[in-house]
């Protein structure tokens, strides 16, 4: 016999709810709470690390120990109790370095992220705002920049001012000004056709005022969401730079340099690389999926699914 079908699933006017088998519950669920708790418990450890460096790191960074030098990490034949994760080719320990660069190293992408987005947001805002000329000029010269390779801005920059942590939060602020850019002027066209925005313009509101007042508080959602997956592109473009000789110089450690001055010892000592190199993918796929879990709960289409 076969079974009744109820009337409300065969009425066209009542909404479909999904099942636990329906494709949005799966997408719902294929970041599972634990895997953002697990994000969030290691992105907590790794910046109170590097806060904490310069109080829980067993050694100075830059002392040298030739005597030492290449000790692999404890449990491996040959090692030093002192020496937790080994030491570098010229004896420095490789816990302390991670330590410090892992510091250097969020410092320079933040400041980077931070200083790249108020140029975009800058330029986004004042594009959308204004419209016409400005709006062309502006919207040319974030084409140019994508256009242009950030290496050979990367090259020009530093072999202008120099390279030194500084410079080179000027040049990783370069890198995406102009996706910034582009998306907060796409969200300012489309905000200030909204009839409050109207209103506010009938009431004898000046363009700044709608701008502080109406605008910029309807596109800080997708702006922190870009900002926060920016902050491990950042990470990855400072160790490119660092690994090629155009970062922070050295004995300063950041984690892309030390990769870079350990290359070399890759076949003898891989820890020397192995160390830096694993931090660097553990801070990135953390801010990864903190700013993946951060878009889906702002993105309002997502929440109502």
């Amino acid at each position: 016999m076969s079974a009744i079908a109820d009337p409300k699933s065969l009425d066209p006017s009542q909404p479909n709810r999904p099942t636990s088998d329906s494709p949005n519950h799966s997408q719902r669920r294929f970041r599972p709470d634990a895997v953002i708790a697990i994000a969030a418990l290691l992105a907590l450890i790794l910046l109170g690390a590097a806060l904490l460096a310069p109080f829980i790191a067993p050694f100075d960074p830059d002392a040298q120990r030739l005597l030492a030098r290449l000790k692999p990490p404890i449990g491996f034949s040959g090692s030093d109790a002192r020496y937790w994760l080994g030491s570098d080719q010229l004896g420095r320990d490789m816990l302390t370095r991670c330590l410090y660069g892992l510091r250097l190293t969020l410092l320079i992408a933040l400041f980077g992220a931070a200083l790249g987005l108020a140029l975009g947001a800058l330029a986004g805002l004042v594009a959308g705002m204004v419209g016409g000329t400005v709006d062309a000029i502006i919207m040319g010269l974030c084409d140019v920049k994508i256009a242009i390779p950030f290496t050979l801005v990367a090259l020009l920059v530093i072999a202008i001012a120099g390279a030194s942590a500084v410079v080179l939060v000027c040049v990783l602020s370069l890198a995406y000004w102009a996706q910034f850019a582009r998306l907060i002027r796409a969200q300012v066209l489309t905000i200030r056709e909204m009839p409050y925005i109207e209103a506010s313009r009938a009431a004898g509101a000046t363009p700044i005022r709608i701008a502080i007042r109406h605008v910029l508080p309807n596109i800080v959602s997708p702006v922190i969401v870009m900002f926060t997956l920016n902050i491990s592109n950042l990470i990855l473009l400072e160790s490119s730079l660092s690994f090629l000789g155009l970062g922070v110089q050295p004995p300063t450690a950041t984690l892309g340099s030390m990769v870079g001055l350990g290359r070399d010892y890759m076949a003898t000592a891989p820890w020397v690389v192995a160390s830096p190199a694993i931090l660097i993918m553990l801070v990135s796929l953390t801010v990864m999926l903190l700013g993946d879990w951060l878009r889906d709960h702002l993105d309002v289409r997502l929440r109502e699914r």
